[in-house]
Parts: structure tokens; C-alpha cells; sequence
């Protein structure tokens, strides 16, 4: 595989560095993934690995900081077609199966290894990558000294149907046009208490994260459910897991409370419901007041969010 190991400035500015990770084309052309680095205070062999969620890119810096102020070198991965990643002629966000991410974790895992010698790694994911990350690390035996999730998607939300004769009918419409828009109402609450431009207190770019979402297509809701039903029949991570969500879920029609303290993007009973899916040892909190995002709720809420955070570590990784 060519890969470039060569390093540059990130958009965030230094100490921020990212490299571009060469992987083989696909039907739409070249493709790259992109692995960011802040680096911590002095030598240590401790890092993390984040992968972001879905409309998604890694601008989490108050996270990033949290983790090498307490001595990891932190790496976020922006997978391929998201944020730094994504290249004028590829289709934001499409595969047709969550391995088609592997290769790109593998080579970040390799990087961060072998290369940077960190001996003890810590997993992190958001949402869609909350599910792309257990996967491999499952199936790649991989020795993570732990993984922290942030509301994963563990399962497709809405009534039932969807999870039962809808996904049937998607598959089918999958393998015969895998391109094909699936229609949903985005209403752009979520976006709209974010950005620092739309009342939120959160600056990003909008071009890598759209306050609407993308187009989600049927290739893509199909890899999607074949990724649930592998973790519905069990993972065996021996790493210890903690699963954070938000401690409850709405449905709003208009920008209210419920939006900024709540997740109106996933299901968290449905979250907690398959947590203990992931392996031997998983902890699960609700966090109350907390958002899809748990790291960009509100700052008590973000403070809760790292005290639980710092606990767990101290308890189940660092002992």
C-alpha cells in the first residue's frame, strides 16, 4: 500500500500536525484518509485514537487537550470522503461496507505503534465510528488498553418496522441501485445549537460538516446494518469499555430546551440496551443533560462528562 508519512500544519493551528494517508482507489478515483496529532508535554507511551461519526470530522479540541494534558499523544483519523479527507470527485461519506474503513485504521494503528512507539492505546469513537471502531478492533484482535465510546450508534432508531421488514427492503434496494438517496426530514436543530455562527458555541466548517447533514444513500444504511447485526451477535473485546450517552432521547419540532440537553440524533435506551454487546467488561453512563455529542454539551455538562471519564480511566485503564 503507498502510503505518505509526511507531516504538515492541521487546519487547527500548531501544535495540531496531519498527514495524508495514501490508500488504493476505488470506483470514484484516489482515496485518502487523514491523521491529526496534538502532542503531549514530554516523552510518553500513551495515545489515543479517535474516529468521528457520521456528517462528521475531528474539531474536538477542548477533548483532544483533556487527554494530553494528561500525558497521551492524542490522533484523530478523519476517515476517507469525511472532512480533511474527503476530494472533489468522491461522494461525501459512501462505502458500501464498514471494512472498506479498515485499512485506513490499520495503517493509523501502525503509525501510532510501530512508528511513534506508543505501547498503550486507548480507543475512542462518536456515534457512527462507535460502531466502525469496535468492529475492527474485534476483528483485528487488536490490543486496545481501552475504548471509550460517545454515543454509539448500536442500532438503526424509529419504529420497528425499520429494523425488521425496512431493512429488507433497503438491502434489496441496496443491491440493486446502492447509490439511491434514502429520503429523511433532517430539521438542522442539532447543527444549528452548534456552530458558533448559529447560537452554538462550537467554530468548524460547515463544508465538512453541514448543519443538514448529508445525503444518506442505500449502500451506505446497508453496511450500516450489516455493522449492527455483527455487534448484535456479540463481540469479544478484553479491553475494558465505556459507553457514554446522553440520559435521554427527544424528538423535537422546534429549537427548545430539549435540544441542547438531550439526543435528538440516536436512541440512548437503545445505546445502553447493546452496550454489553462489546465485550467482557463495559461500563455505561447517562449523563444527564448531555447532547448526541457529549463532549460538546454544555460546560457543566462537559465537566460531568471528564470527571466520569477521569474516574473510569484511573479505575479500569491506568491501574
Amino acid at each position: 500500500m503507498p502510503i505518505d508519512e509526511s507531516s504538515s500544519d492541521d487546519v487547527l493551528g500548531a501544535p495540531y500536525t496531519a498527514e495524508t494517508i495514501q490508500l488504493p482507489g476505488d470506483e470514484e478515483g484516489a482515496v485518502v484518509a487523514t491523521l491529526v496529532r496534538r502532542p503531549t508535554h514530554g516523552p510518553t507511551n500513551c495515545a489515543v485514537l479517535h474516529v468521528h461519526g457520521f456528517a462528521d470530522y475531528f474539531f474536538h479540541t477542548e477533548y483532544a487537550e483533556w487527554w494530553t494534558e494528561r500525558g497521551y499523544t492524542f490522533y484523530a483519523l478523519d476517515l476517507r470522503k469525511y472532512g480533511r479527507s474527503i476530494r472533489p470527485h468522491q461522494t461525501p461519506n459512501y462505502v458500501t461496507d464498514l471494512h472498506e474503513y479498515f485499512p485506513e485504521i490499520d495503517e493509523a494503528w501502525r503509525r501510532i505503534t510501530e512508528r511513534d512507539g506508543h505501547e498503550a492505546v486507548v480507543g475512542s469513537a462518536h456515534s457512527t465510528g462507535g460502531l466502525t471502531l469496535p468492529l475492527w478492533a474485534d476483528e483485528r484482535r487488536s490490543p486496545l488498553s481501552g475504548l471509550v465510546l460517545n454515543s454509539p450508534w448500536f442500532e438503526l432508531q424509529g419504529p420497528w418496522w425499520l429494523r425488521t421488514v425496512g431493512t429488507t427492503v433497503l438491502q434489496q434496494v441496496a443491491a440493486m441501485a446502492p447509490r439511491q438517496v434514502i429520503p429523511r426530514t433532517v430539521r438542522g436543530f442539532y447543527g444549528e445549537s452548534l456552530h458558533s455562527e448559529l447560537g452554538g458555541e462550537w467554530d468548524y466548517d460547515l463544508a465538512w460538516k453541514p448543519v443538514e447533514s448529508w445525503p444518506m444513500r442505500a449502500g451506505w444504511i446497508s453496511a450500516i446494518r450489516a455493522g449492527h447485526a455483527a455487534l448484535h451477535r456479540g463481540l469479544d473485546l478484553s479491553c475494558p469499555s465505556l459507553v457514554l450517552s446522553s440520559a435521554r432521547s427527544a424528538q423535537p419540532h422546534e429549537m427548545s430546551e430539549e435540544v441542547t440537553s438531550s439526543d435528538i440524533v440516536l436512541d440512548v435506551e437503545q445505546i445502553r440496551r447493546w452496550a454489553p454487546a462489546l465485550g467482557r467488561h463495559v461500563t455505561s453512563v447517562a449523563l444527564e443533560g448531555a447532547i448526541h455529542d457529549v463532549v460538546l454539551s454544555r460546560a457543566e455538562v462537559r465537566r460531568e462528562v471528564y470527571s466520569t471519564l477521569d474516574r473510569w480511566l484511573a479505575a479500569f485503564v491506568e491501574a
